[in-house]
């Protein structure tokens, strides 16, 4: 294939140009006929093509048969390479055994199927010049005058190909008698030859022709429509769309559609199948309202001109909505009538964002992969503003604190970061899939709120403004647009400082991680101000942070600042108003004091204590006698309540410690609902709850001035505080709240239905299901709440009603789905699903609105028969629920019977079990869209198994049936399908179920690594065999742990696994020092793990010489459940509860070494460096050996490395073993001093054989250069990172212990303290004394020396060896203090 050109100017940078071999397509013609009885498609497609002087243009086709190609009308030569029937053959995965090798596996075929598709893969030969194309140019030159020579040779030819499509499976699809396109990602190509890129635009025409009685809707303007001269029964269809567009956004819908046109605007059309008009009618009422409000906000008419609506079932679509240029297609289960009220907000606001999205994202278009974020948060930004206009400005608010919230509990990795090469560029598009998409379109939208009100709403319009009005200027036309420019803007027309806009963007678009604060305040009667400390955190890593740029966990990438840009602002609400002081920076020192001075003061008040006598039965009149404490403060503070963050122009997730009755005071006096929102949960999260939170709660669910939503957050907040400390008064103040409104006093029974009052309707849907989730005694229901569910089940009367009850008897159907039964309650068990049994049949002859009322029994259902299985069959379930998987009910039904018989048979017989079953339903499921929602079920199934501690694991077989699935057919179909697919892969290793991460060239080599390596075997057993145990071994090149353990313990075997760069080739293993990994507070980054539970694992080659090639076929990233909290590479480990027995081996250091510790350890301390010494390791061995004093007169200093002592560390947190190498000196000719040694070794696991490959044993790899033609400057550059520095600093040091001690020892406390440690060392050693005379030792020799001299007690062995006569071995002093053990 020819060499790629660079692409042009009016190319996208982010494009790829080398695939399509520089050729660029000018204008594309399209010309198709359908035949629906034979279900066949053909025509042809002309293309105008600017030709590369290779004279080869490569396309994109797939399942197409391409009959002949005809370049300036003649025939020519092409050749066409199908990428899925080549990639059909089968694979070797003999390799698998595990969910980690399958994982390897199915990410290698993932990555290898996208590179695939974006090679062109039809080659057209248009070597053979055209004279009258060429003339036509020359004239058109010589008339214009203005045409540049560069546009002069510039060879355009017109490329025609005739075919016809093979397989209507990928792309466009038959459904009955309608043909229809999904519009996935490279998926275009499945239907007409193009360049399938989405940064390679073309204008295009477009011909159809159908049976007369259909119409065929496509994008762009519709010129006209003739009857065929050929053939009267069929008519054409003309299509024309002058502005260019990528060819994945061309769209087809051909059937018998009916056309309904807006009755305000008519360049709105909206169609559907004839049976779903009444429904179009009532839906699309409103959208003219949002059609016209998008084109005020931006100041401009919609790009397309007319704008195209069609409604298909959603047994037929992928997706609940697939765009196109000026043409939408939408699943009908959005369709609602007149009576129906649940779906009226979900509908509008999808409707809403397909829209928005028409503007940014098909007609202004990204520039590159990076700029994806910037068109999707403005799309979702306009949508937003929809909400705000037409639903409310507290619905707007109450989805954006939610949409933060999510997005702060999802970003904790470089796939959350919006706009950087290793996550978008590399990941093919598929960031745009499932959850992550979703996160990640949340947070484009946040930020540019965030931007908006830094700017101004208006600055923010007019830079909106600007991009649509250059896009649509014929001077310039630039609809593509990018981060950078987006920049410009907002410096220029936002009036932002640069400055902040780089620190800005660097910060929320091109890394990851969103601030935690943890903020607490105590009020200062003295000074009348506000006292708070706050801590500022992240949600994501270090290390995942400095991955997304690319940079190593070193000590200068550390050194970088984590803050935010600005200056966060807090709200204190007092008794006399209300005043904001923006005073908590959000960058700088981690820990900030901040000092609010209040406004109000306090009159002398005495302080009434509660009558006694009093009884808190929850009533308003006794909130004193319940909390006093609360009244007291706020009798003694001016304070109502605080705000952090009042006008959300942050994502952050703040955690704010403030008194109860502040919380009390916001929930009841503050009028927004994002502050309403938050008192909410803080009190709810509350361990212990008082009438105080009850009463609180409960007025804020009975008073209708309040957001209906946050009414209904009240209600499940009250279902959490019933409980007996509360004399269930939750449970009480729910029931009469519904009885109120719901029950005739007289009667003492539900009244008829009455929905008219649409937010009460909302409130009161949902107090059955906060009742079902009380929970009393051993977690179960109590009587009264199942009782009170069976009374609505059983009178509910919607007789009158003008609105139908589906989705009210569908909620009081699941709240029978969430009850706990109980010895009491199981009593009503039987006529809970007699009336579910009922209501089943039911809706079997009279269907409700989608199927809701049959979608909730089966749930239902299967959620009772998992929580009984002693009382109810499985199998009698499975029965019941199994004809609802017939071909002939609709979507959702069939899709929730599977997902039921799923979780029955995970249940009942495992992960593995599931997955076979799963991957027949898959198979068997005809709708692409019921395929992806099988999949994305079984993913939580998946990640359910994962996340339990059972020992249910995936067997060989069925991950062998999951690979075959994911390379067929079937999943090539369906992109999405493909994508979960990938992710339940990446589940079942323990792995994060993204793409992000996973290497995109060949695996990377790894190296089974279990313990530190020292340049020799220096501790070696004597005598031992060359196959017998050692005590610090290696992993041998299969996977297999050789662990270091106790004597006579043995072995569980556990692997960890390290990635190495292939591109990295050193002399000497890369050795990072502990300090430095530590010294920026891990602690504070992980605040849920502690410090010894972050593995800091090193990359060693033995003789510098790469490892074999089936470690090269693993995956290079470890299987974890969570590797995103770990610091460097994570090991795979098990959680062990039982102690297990430890040998301790310290090496008794020099003075000089001693002194230098100390100092780095003050220095720990001082910059809050939390390392505990004092874990509980069980039962301990220990011996110490004492090691020889530095007397070499070189030394070797460190620069740029705060002159600090660098250790090499390797933690194992599984074998609970660390070794740690440090102050290593080379050893060069005539150096008889060796080498000096400090080692740490704990652990928990058993002795093991060093294991061969290949009949050969696998030697230790040195951990000093082999390769010594490097001189001495390598030499001394490897010395550098393992030396500490002397001199100066040392005699600074010397004299800051001076000092240290002096102090120390006029300290009475510190005099005390070491008094008491003293003695407490006094205690172990005569215990040790103990337990080392009544227990038979174990005597082990450590090293082999020239002479050894036993001190000590007498289980302390020493073996001798004579020394060679030129070497000079130091002397070691040999202790070993041995505890009982209790071998398992």
């Amino acid at each position: 294939m020819a060499k790629a050109r660079k692409p042009k100017n009016e190319e996208a940078p982010g494009a790829k140009s080398s695939e399509n071999t520089g050729a660029k397509v000018l204008h594309q013609r399209l010309c198709l006929s359908i035949d629906f009885k034979k279900r066949q498609i053909y025509g042809y497609t002309e293309l105008e093509v600017s030709v590369p002087d290779i004279g080869i243009v490569g396309l994109h086709a797939e399942n197409l048969v391409i009959e002949n190609v005809l370049v300036d009308g003649e025939p020519t030569v092409f050749e066409y390479y199908p990428h899925h029937q080549n990639s059909e053959s089968q694979s070797n995965w003999k390799s698998v055994s595990d969910p980690a090798s399958a994982a390897d596996a199915a990410a290698m075929e993932y990555v290898g199927a996208l590179r695939r598709e974006d090679t062109a893969n039809l080659l057209i030969n248009c070597c053979k010049p055209s004279k009258d194309l060429s003339e036509q140019l020359d004239n058109v030159t010589l008339e214009n005058g203005s045409q540049s020579s560069g546009d002069a040779k510039q060879n355009v030819k017109l490329i025609r190909i005739n075919y016809w499509i093979e397989k209507t499976e990928s792309g466009i699809h038959f459904d009955e008698n309608i043909v229809h396109t999904d519009n996935q990602m490279r998926r275009a190509r499945c239907w007409f030859p193009c360049i399938d890129d989405d940064y390679h635009r073309c204008s295009f025409n477009m011909e159809f022709t159908v049976p007369q009685n259909f119409v065929a809707v496509s994008v762009g303007k519709l010129v006209y429509q003739v009857m065929c001269k050929e053939d009267t029964t069929k008519k054409t269809y003309v299509y024309e769309l002058a502005i260019p567009i990528a060819p994945r956004w061309v769209s087809l819908v051909a059937g018998p559609l009916e056309v309904l046109p807006d009755q305000t605007n008519f360049l709105i059309s909206n169609l559907c199948l004839p049976h779903d008009l009444l429904r179009l009618g009532n839906t699309m009422e409103f959208f003219h309202e949002a059609y016209s409000y998008y084109e005020d906000y931006l100041s401009a008419k919609f790009p397309f001109g007319f704008y195209k609506q069609v409604f298909l079932p959603p047994e037929i679509v992928v997706c609940s909505s697939s765009l196109g240029a000026s043409l939408s297609v939408f699943s009908s289960h959005m369709l609602y009538d007149e009576r129906v009220i649940d779906q009226t907000i979900d509908t509008r606001i999808k409707l809403a964002s397909a829209l928005a999205k028409q503007w940014f994202g098909v007609y202004i278009t990204p520039e590159s992969p990076n700029d994806d974020w910037l068109l999707d948060g403005l799309a979702g930004f306009l949508t937003d503003m929809f909400i705000k206009q037409f639903l409310g400005n507290n619905e707007a608010r109450y989805r954006r604190y939610k949409a933060n919230c999510a997005v702060c509990k999802a970003d904790d990795s470089g796939a959350m970061c919006l706009s950087s090469s290793p996550s978008c560029k590399d990941l093919f598009g598929t960031h745009s899939i499932g959850m992550h998409g979703k996160i990640r379109s949340w947070k484009s939208g946040a930020v540019l709120q965030m931007l908006e009100k830094q700017m101004g709403s208006d600055s923010f319009r007019k830079i909106i403004q600007k991009i649509i009005s250059r896009a649509k200027d014929p001077s310039t036309a630039i609809r593509s647009l990018s981060t950078k420019e987006f920049r410009q803007f907002a410096n220029k027309i936002g009036n932002l400082e640069r400055p902040f806009l780089k620190e800005f963007f660097q910060r929320w678009v091109s890394s990851c991680g969103c601030p935690v604060l943890r903020i607490g305040l105590s009020y200062n009667k003295r000074k009348n101000t506000v006292e708070m400390a706050a801590l500022r955190e992240c949600t994501a890593l270090l290390d995942a942070r400095l991955s997304v740029i690319g940079a190593t966990s070193d000590a200068e990438n550390r050194d970088v600042d984590v803050g935010w840009p600005g200056i966060m602002s807090i709200r204190v609400y007092e008794l006399d108003g209300m005043s904001d002081h923006p005073k908590l920076p959000m960058a700088g020192d981690r820990w900030q004091l901040l000092e609010l001075p209040c406004h109000s003061k306090l009159a002398a008040k005495r302080y009434q204590k509660p009558k006694k006598g009093g009884k808190p039965d929850g009533a308003d009149e006794n909130v004193d006698a319940i909390a006093p404490l609360d009244n007291k403060t706020s009798i003694e503070s001016p304070l109502a309540w605080i705000k952090v963050d009042p006008e959300m122009e942050y994502i952050a997730e703040v955690h704010l410690h403030q008194p109860l009755q502040m919380w009390v005071n916001q929930l009841e006096k503050d009028g927004d609902v994002v502050a309403q929102a938050q008192a909410v949960a803080s009190l709810e999260a509350l361990k212990q709850h008082s009438f105080s939170i009850v009463n609180a709660l409960n007025n804020t669910l009975t008073d209708s001035k309040v957001f209906w939503r946050i009414r209904i957050g009240a209600a499940f907040a009250l279902a959490k505080t019933a409980s007996e400390e509360t004399d269930w008064a939750g449970l009480q103040h729910l029931i009469k709240f519904y009885k109120s409104r719901r029950f005739d006093a007289d009667i003492g029974l539900p009244k008829p239905n009455d929905f008219r009052d649409f937010p009460e309707y909302f409130v009161l849907e949902a107090i059955p299901h906060a009742i079902a989730m009380v929970r009393g005694a051993e977690a179960k229901s109590p009587r009264e709440a199942v009782e009170f569910i069976l009374q609505l089940l059983k009178y509910n009367d919607n007789s009158g009603n003008p609105y139908s009850d589906v989705f009210w008897l569908a909620v009081l159907v699941q709240s029978v789905g969430d009850l706990e039964f109980g010895q009491q309650s199981l009593t009503f068990l039987a006529p809970l699903l007699k009336r579910i049994d009922r209501l089943l049949q039911f809706d079997r002859l009279m269907p409700s609105y989608n199927g809701i009322l049959t979608i909730s029994c089966i749930r239902t259902l299967a959620q009772t028969a998992l929580k009984l299985s002693d009382s109810i069959s499985f199998e009698h379930i499975c029965k019941l629920i199994e004809p609802f998987r017939n071909s002939d009910t609709i979507l959702q039904v069939r899709v929730e019977a599977c997902r039921a018989l799923l979780d029955i048979e995970y249940q009942s017989k495992g992960i593995s079990s599931a997955l076979s079953l799963f991957m027949n339903y898959v198979v068997e499921e005809s709708s692409l869209r019921g395929q992806v929602k099988l999949c994305v079920h079984t993913m939580r199934l998946c990640q359910i198994a994962v996340g339990c501690d059972s020992n249910d694991c995936v067997d060989t077989v069925s991950l062998l049936e999951l690979l075959h699935l994911f390379k067929s057919h079937v999943v090539f179909n369906n992109e999405f399908l493909r994508h979960h697919l990938f992710c339940i892969f990446q589940i079942l290793a323990g792995r994060p179920p993204t793409l992000f991460g996973v290497p995109k060239e060949k695996p990377l080599q790894l190296v089974d690594v279990e313990a530190c390596i020292e340049p020799k075997n220096v501790f070696s057993v004597p005598g031992a065999e060359a196959e017998g145990p050692s005590l610090l071994a290696l992993g041998d090149a299969r996977g297999k742990s050789l662990d270091a353990a106790p004597f006579g313990v043995p072995v569980r075997s556990q692997e960890m696994f390290m990635p190495i760069a292939p591109e990295l080739k050193l002399p000497e293993p890369v050795a990072a020092s502990f300090y430095e990994t530590q010294h920026l507070e891990p602690h504070m980054e992980n605040r849920n793990q502690a410090l010894h539970e972050n593995p800091i694992v090193h990359e060693i080659l033995s003789d510098g010489e790469a490892p074999t090639e089936e470690l090269a076929k693993r995956e290079a990233n470890p299987p974890t459940e969570e590797p995103q909290k770990k610091l460097d590479v994570v090991p795979v480990s098990v959680g062990q509860e039982i102690k297990k027995s430890v040998i301790r081996i310290k090496v008794r250091p020099s003075g000089a070494t001693s002194r230098a510790e100390g100092s780095v350890r003050s220095m720990e301390r001082s910059q809050g460096v939390v390392v505990r010494h004092d874990i509980d390791r069980g039962q301990t061995s220990s011996a110490s050996v004492d090691a020889p004093q530095r007397i070499s007169a070189d030394a070797v200093s460190i620069n740029n490395q705060n002159h600090l002592e660098e250790v090499n560390s390797c933690h194992d947190v599984g074998s609970r073993m660390t070794a740690s190498i440090g102050s290593v000196k080379l050893v060069s000719e005539g150096d008889t001093f060796g080498k000096e040694l400090q080692c740490t070794a704990e652990s928990g696991k058993y002795l093991t054989s060093q294991k061969t490959v290949n009949n050969q044993e696998i030697a230790a790899p040195s951990f000093l250069p082999q390769d010594h033609s490097k001189g001495n400057e390598v030499q001394q550059k490897y010395a550098s990172l393992q030396t500490l520095s002397v001199g100066k600093e040392k005699e600074k040091k010397k004299d800051k212990e001076k000092k240290d001690k002096k102090r120390k020892r006029e300290d009475p406390v510190y005099l005390e303290k070491k008094r008491l440690k003293k003695e407490k060392k006094q205690k172990e050693k005569e215990m040790a004394k103990l337990w080392s005379s009544s227990s038979d030792p174990a005597t082990k020799t450590i090293e082999r020396v020239e002479e050894a001299k036993p001190e000590g007690p007498s289980d302390a062995a020493t073996v001798e060896k004579k020394a060679e006569p030129s070497e000079a071995r130091p002397r070691f002093r040999i202790k070993l203090k041995s505890k009982a053990f209790n071998n398992p």
